[in-house]
Parts: structure tokens; C-alpha cells; sequence
């Protein structure tokens, strides 16, 4: 349609009635001519369909609530329920659903994304010894505006020993494949692996591992904490000082990693070295 419009208005510019170019595309001549209105305005481009949405409803929010609204919101940053919770309280009645769609629509509320999906609640074990909890998360570092590169970590909780390798690509198979390599390079097995709801972490990764799993809860990166420490600690050490090519980085991993499971460290297990805990 909005294709069909610029010709339209192209025909009657080019010589033709109204009324001639209404017959030759069935439309009414009144209809042609509110699109040669429109194409004076926004030039030859293909002129788009109005929105059908009413602008006013007898039922809508009078501009005074919505402004409470707002500036509940903005005052302190709360979400929906505690803003509606507090329009309750100052004996202003409007509904939850109300108060969601004005901050939407005034892009003040961050949906949920969609592509996190729901998983029960697998209670979190408690590590006795290594391997009871091992923790696994990717760091992004970006080669160009369009390209990345992907390393992916693991660490066990109880010991702090570490596993990690750089990849060009982020998918399901690399994703077992890291796991698989990790399993066969640590000297312990691992139990339980935790992870976010990354695209890499879905239900084909879960059916290949084949291991006890289970998912931090959403928007809780303090779920992950040691494996957030771990990468930035990576990166401050190890990833910043390095180009960002997979095989270098992969080539100077192996010396690293040496470093960090036998030689480095740890407040977190009275400064001891991860291998000695194992």
C-alpha cells in the first residue's frame, strides 16, 4: 500500500485526473488526492499506512495521574508495584496495569526480555570439596563495530581453580566443547555446573552435557559472583594487555592458566594457591 500511494501520486503529477488514476488502480479520486497532499509533504517516498489507535478515550488517565505517575517513578526509581503501592496510599485509585503501560509508554520501564525463559528453582549446593559447584560465563571482547571474540571461563567454587579458552564463535557446540575440554584438563569431576541465561547456555547445551545443572535467577549477576570476579580479574590481567586474535590468546592462556591454578594466590582461601585446596 504505501508503495501503491507514491504511484498514485506520481500519475497525477505526471498529467493524469484524479479521477483517471482512481479508475486505473480502483480507489476513489478524494482517496488519490489526500496521497498527492502527503507526498508534498514527505516527498516521492512510499507514503505509510496511519496508525488506526485512537488518539482519546473517554476512560483514559487524566493528565494529573499520569504526571503522579511519573514523577513517583523518577523520584526514586522504583518499579510499577511500589509506585502503584504508593498511589494507593496517597488514596489515588488507578489499576497496575495502568501504571505498567504509562511508564511504558513513556519508556520508563525495561521489559523482561523475552528470550529468557522460565527454569524451577534448583536449590544451590553447598561445596564441601572441589567440584560440588563449579561456575561457567563468557566474556565478550570486541575486534571491530561487527566482530567478536568470545573466551569462556569456568571456576570451581570450593578451590578457585580455573579453566578458560578463547573462541571466534558462541554457540551450543562450543559451549559443550569448552565444558568437555574443562572436565578432561581438571583433576576433579564436576558435580554441578551454574550458569546464566546466555544464548549459549539453552536447552540444547543442557541435554549435552549431561551433568547436574542449574540456572542463576534473572537479573542476579551476584548468583555468578566468583566467576564476574574471575573475569574481570582475566581481563585486567591477562585479556587488556593482549590483540585481540584467538590464537594468541589461546597460545598465552596455557602459560596463564599454569600461573593462576599453581602460583596465584587467593584471599578467598587464605591466600592459598587454587591446586593446594584441590
Amino acid at each position: 500500500m504505501p508503495k501503491i500511494r507514491r504511484e498514485a501520486a506520481r500519475l497525477v503529477r505526471s498529467g493524469w485526473s484524479a479521477r483517471k488514476v482512481g479508475r486505473y488502480l480502483g480507489y476513489h479520486h478524494t482517496a488519490v488526492m489526500e496521497w498527492v497532499r502527503k507526498s508534498v509533504i514527505i516527498g516521492d517516498h512510499p507514503i505509510p499506512t496511519k496508525s488506526s489507535r485512537p488518539k482519546s478515550h473517554p476512560k483514559e488517565l487524566s493528565k494529573e495521574i499520569v504526571n503522579k505517575i511519573i514523577t513517583k517513578r523518577l523520584e526514586h526509581n522504583r518499579y510499577a508495584e511500589a509506585v502503584h503501592k504508593e498511589l494507593e496510599n496517597d488514596n489515588i485509585k488507578v489499576s497496575l496495569s495502568s501504571v505498567k503501560r504509562t511508564l511504558e509508554r513513556r519508556y520508563l520501564i525495561k521489559k523482561r526480555s523475552p528470550w529468557k525463559r522460565y527454569h524451577p528453582h534448583q536449590e544451590r549446593p553447598y561445596p564441601l570439596q572441589s567440584g560440588d559447584l563449579v561456575e561457567t560465563d563468557t566474556i565478550h571482547r570486541m575486534i571491530d563495530k561487527s566482530k567478536r571474540l568470545y573466551v569462556f571461563t569456568l571456576i570451581d567454587v570450593y578451590s578457585r581453580w580455573v579453566y578458560a579458552k578463547a573462541y571466534e564463535r558462541m554457540n551450543f557446540a562450543t559451549g559443550v566443547k569448552f565444558i568437555q575440554e574443562a572436565q578432561r584438563y581438571a583433576p576433579f569431576h564436576f558435580e554441578m555446573i551454574q550458569f546464566d541465561h546466555g544464548p549459549e547456555f539453552g536447552k540444547w547445551f543442557v541435554e549435552r552435557i549431561k551433568k547436574s545443572h542449574r540456572y542463576t535467577r534473572i537479573g542476579k549477576p551476584n548468583d555468578n559472583s566468583h566467576i564476574e570476579k574471575l573475569n574481570r580479574t582475566l581481563q585486567e590481567e591477562f585479556l587488556d594487555k593482549l590483540p585481540n586474535d584467538v590464537k594468541i590468546i589461546n597460545c598465552k592462556l596455557k602459560e596463564y592458566l599454569q600461573y593462576y591454578n599453581y602460583k596465584r594466590v587467593h584471599g578467598g582461601i587464605n591466600y592459598l594457591v587454587p591446586m593446594q585446596v584441590v
